[in-house]
């Protein structure tokens, strides 16, 4: 009989080493999971991208100009099967965004819900409310 240890050391080293990438791309460090904040603007951009959604929202200041804010969303896949396409949002669309604020203080995080002015709610985690 063949001595396979070291390769079944090899691939259970690896095995192992792989799930910790997975786990760390998913993880939510990042956002301050305690807390959830509100902020309206305006649309930028909407990017329908591999791995996690991006929606950019320009938000007035207290200076008179505006801030691009930034929030991660759910995978295009996800958000495929729950009704959203990649002309959900659109630049100008007007937003309230509810968020779980970034750790750091920068102007983002993660999307949590959006409610257009007609009141329909565009939700990450669940289904479009508006038809």
């Amino acid at each position: 009989m063949k001595n396979t240890l070291p390769e079944t050391v090899i691939l259970a080293s690896l095995l192992v080493g792989s799930t910790g990438l997975a786990l760390a791309h998913h993880s939510f460090a990042a956002f301050d999971m305690a807390s959830q904040r509100d902020i309206s603007g305006t649309v930028k951009k909407f990017d329908w991208t591999n791995p996690h959604t991006w929606v950019w929202i320009d938000v007035p200041n207290d200076h008179g100009s505006v801030d691009t804010w930034g929030f991660e969303g759910m995978s295009p896949n996800y958000l495929a099967r729950r009704g959203w396409t990649r002309g959900t949002l659109k630049p100008g669309d007007k937003l309230t965004v509810t968020f779980r604020p970034m750790k750091n203080g920068e102007n983002g995080g993660m999307w949590v819900s959006g409610k257009r002015p007609n009141g329909d709610v565009l939700l990450m985690g669940g289904a479009i409310t508006d038809p």
